[in-house]
């Protein structure tokens, strides 16, 4: 037995589709930046993209081979706030509130901290059925400049372990390969008290 497809439904299917998939370009973006993780930052991106980032400004490939250049940095990237307003069926302007909590040295290696909100305006283009970042700019809505830490990581956390790392060492690439991280592994089982 075949069910008629209502043509009103396969569109509204599609445009919920390709909504998830402009979402999931934003989070892989974050998870790229956040984890200096070089193919999930690319796969954000089209191949000739431009961005407009602070004080950059150029083609999306040297922001990238900028931003994993930078060693010694902790960046926590959240996005919120992403209407999605299709142009046409291969083409959508997204703006996406970010908040970025971004710390390491600068260029006289002295340790900064930086609270960053704004939104990514994003033009998205939709490519044999991919949506990638074609056009990013970022609007700067709140800038604090923080007191660093000074104690060590290692001693702030504590017992809150594992700590955030960089690609490939993030516990959430042993979790995408399907091996979960136990005791054995060198990390600690849960503990109690406060997250």
């Amino acid at each position: 037995m075949q069910f008629a497809t209502d043509p009103v439904d396969h569109a509204k299917i599609t445009e919920l589709r390709d909504r998830e998939a402009i979402r999931n370009c934003l989070y892989r973006y974050c998870r790229g930046i956040d984890r200096a993780d070089e193919a999930a930052l690319r796969s954000a991106y089209w191949p000739e993209a431009y961005d407009r980032h602070g004080p950059y400004c150029g083609p999306a490939e040297d922001f990238i081979q900028f931003a994993l250049g930078l060693p010694g940095h902790r960046n926590i990237h959240q996005i919120t706030n992403s209407p999605i307003d299709f142009i046409s069926s291969a083409e959508a302007a997204v703006e996406s509130y970010f908040t970025a909590l971004q710390r390491g040295p600068d260029t006289d290696q002295e340790i900064r901290q930086t609270l960053l909100c704004g939104r990514y305006c994003d033009l998205f283009q939709k490519r044999q059925d991919e949506w990638r970042i074609a056009e990013r700019t970022v609007v700067y809505d709140w800038v604090e400049e923080q007191i660093p830490p000074a104690i060590l990581e290692a001693d702030r956390f504590g017992r809150r372990q594992p700590i955030g790392a960089p690609h490939p060492d993030d516990p959430i690439y042993q979790l995408l390969k399907g091996h979960i991280p136990t005791d054995q592994d060198g990390v600690e089982g849960p503990q109690l008290g406060a997250a």
